[in-house]
């Protein structure tokens, strides 16, 4: 309702303050459309630039795992091509270690200085050069026994027998090449670090090519970090490495090692494709995923959608102080004219107010050219016209009809009139007919009234004028008739226009008071509706015929006056000549029942006539 309010207050009236409100939502309107535009495609651009660095590291993070994945591969061809080696392995996974000791003992190689053929040594080598290795372990299928080589240099040969272990089950098992380490295995080596993954490689002899068990190392997952130091400064967000099962191999962030990962399904993912998918918005969250599905692993990379927000904040910041700028500018710089122009049309309206209350001297002050000052020039020029007009016709006419009027009055002598009416009331005081003597007070009072000029004519004057004709026809009529006036005194004062209440109560008494009743009544009623002061005269009178209610009603809205009902329509036409339409008469009657005339008023504006 308040902006409702203000509409009514500032716009509903004014043409310019429209047009600027129109102007003014037009152009923010557009300015914020085409700045959003600008934000969306820069906004896209830098998120397109920040995915595709996390793509980039998320491919480095791809090949360092595969180069892992490749060197546990090659060691296993290694092992394979050294044929002394190849035949130690082989006699370590059938044997027991202290088997083992012996065979090399006894001198099986005829070159005894050569420890490349010693299986400890060539794998403690291998720890050495690789230092993100954290295991390396040997299983028999023939012996379901482990080997197990740790950094520290120290190894160990564990019994994994079916009997009481799940071990040779998990060996028997089809698994992708990299995945996290088996719980089993675990509990075996009593290894639970939780930042680690495995690469397994099956071992076969190579005359038979007959299965001898599994080559598996487990990797630090630190590791794969040092895959991101060249992105650190530019890298966004945190990339995860997830195997087959779901489970966390790395996580640059350190926050998800052995807890479900929460914004891919790892098990969908694995058959969506092979390559990089499609950006996706996920719980606040842009996600990327690289699939390798032939080793069996999902790298995921994600940016909190805030996060990214940052990259793009200084953009939004400037394109929001150009955007208000040009929104400030837009606004400001027409309001300046259009105000400008309001303020000449303002002082156009003034100036024609003066003149409709009568200031026919005022003149409008505007030397431009442009068509509000042609207006002024056009106005100023029929002013011109209109003095000299009036001062050829209506002046003229103005001193006739005075004079006519000054005629008139000489005629009668309201001294000698008021004289002999106090001679016949004195007479019928004397004759004991005081009742006519009161009816004779009360015509002189009220031919007084009518006669005596006032400056001010007041609404008090106007009921004391009714007062006194409704004193004659009480007085008439006796016990018969009684009529009532409520007018408040703090409307006393109020002027109105002379002989506009008494026509309508002599109409009353001409048409309306029926002689045969004994209840004849008349009440006269002021009061204040907002802005207007209404007079309510009611009756209980004879009414009026709905037909030729209808014709009254026509007769005083007609704009030529046709020499009907004379009293009515003078008090209505005077009425709204002086105060506007919206001011007069209306009348309501029922036949039979009585009638209601309502004469309204301005409140605060009018004179006595």
């Amino acid at each position: 309702m308040k902006i409702v309010s203000v509409y009514n207050s500032f716009f509903k009236n004014n043409m310019f303050m429209k047009m600027l409100l129109i102007f003014s939502m037009i152009s923010i309107v557009t300015i914020i459309t085409l700045s959003y535009i600008i934000f969306l495609s820069v906004s896209d651009s830098t998120i397109r630039r920040e995915l595709a660095i996390q793509k980039a590291a998320m491919e480095s993070v791809d090949r360092y795992i595969h180069q892992q994945y490749e060197s546990v591969q090659n060691m296993v061809r290694d092992m394979h091509q050294n044929e002394a080696l190849s035949a130690n392995i082989s006699y370590l996974m059938s044997h027991t270690y202290a088997d083992y000791v012996q065979h090399l003992t006894n001198g099986y190689y005829a070159n005894q200085d050569d420890y490349s053929a010693d299986v400890l040594k060539h794998f403690q080598n291998i720890m050495d050069r690789n230092a993100d290795i954290h295991q390396l372990m040997l299983y028999s299928a023939e012996r379901q026994d482990m080997s197990m080589f740790s950094p520290n240099k120290q190894f160990k040969k564990l019994d994994t027998s079916a009997a009481h272990s799940y071990i040779p089950d998990v060996m028997a098992m089809e698994t992708p090449n990299i995945s996290a380490p088996n719980y089993w295995i675990r509990k075996e080596i009593n290894e639970w670090s939780p930042d680690l993954y495995a690469i397994r490689v099956p071992i076969n002899n190579t005359q038979t090519l007959r299965n001898l068990g599994q080559f598996l190392v487990f990797f630090d997952s630190a590791g794969i970090g040092n895959a991101l130091d060249s992105y650190e400064s530019n890298f966004k967000g945190e990339i995860v490495v997830l195997s087959a099962k779901g489970n966390v191999l790395f996580d640059s962030s350190s926050n998800y090692y052995g807890k479900k990962y929460p914004y891919v399904e790892v098990a969908d993912s694995l058959f969506d494709q092979t390559d990089m998918d499609s950006m996706k918005k996920e719980k606040n969250m842009y996600v990327n995923k690289f699939v390798s599905a032939d080793q069996g692993y999902v790298i995921v990379a994600t940016v909190p959608v805030e996060e990214m927000a940052e990259a793009y904040a200084g953009i939004r910041n400037t394109i929001i102080s150009i955007s208000t700028v040009c929104t400030l500018f837009a606004v400001l710089v027409p309001a300046f004219f259009i105000i400008n122009f309001a303020k000449r049309t303002r002082r156009i309206i003034r100036f024609t107010q003066k003149v409709k209350y009568g200031n026919l001297s005022a003149r409008i002050d505007d030397t431009r050219d442009d068509e509000l000052g042609q207006i002024s020039h056009s106005f100023n020029d029929m002013l011109d016209e209109l003095n000299l007009y009036i001062e050829r016709v209506y002046k003229a006419e103005i001193k006739q009809k005075e004079t006519e009027l000054v005629a008139l009055q000489a005629r009668i002598n309201p001294h000698f009139l008021y004289n002999t009416l106090e001679v016949i009331r004195m007479r019928a005081i004397s004759q004991g007919a005081r009742d006519v003597g009161e009816m004779i007070y009360s015509l002189s009072v009220l031919f007084k009234s009518l006669v005596q000029q006032k400056k001010n004519y007041t609404l008090k004057d106007e009921m004391e004028a009714c007062r006194l004709y409704l004193e004659l026809f009480r007085i008439r009529y006796k016990d018969i008739f009684t009529y009532t006036i409520q007018l408040d005194p703090v409307h006393n004062q109020h002027p109105v226009v002379k002989l506009s209440l008494q026509p309508i109560i002599e109409n009353y008494v001409v048409h309306g008071i029926q002689t045969e009743r004994s209840d004849n009544k008349l009440s006269i009623v002021v009061e204040e509706i907002g802005d207007v002061l209404q007079v309510e005269v009611r009756d209980n009178g004879k009414g009026i015929d709905p037909a030729r209610l209808a014709e009254i009603r026509e007769e005083l809205d007609r704009p030529e006056e046709s020499g009907q009902m004379f009293g009515l329509r003078s008090v209505h036409s005077r009425l709204r000549y002086l105060y506007g339409p919206e001011f007069g008469m209306t009348i309501e009657s029922t036949l039979g029942e009585g009638t209601l005339i309502r004469v309204r008023y301005p409140h605060t504006e009018g004179t006595g006539v």
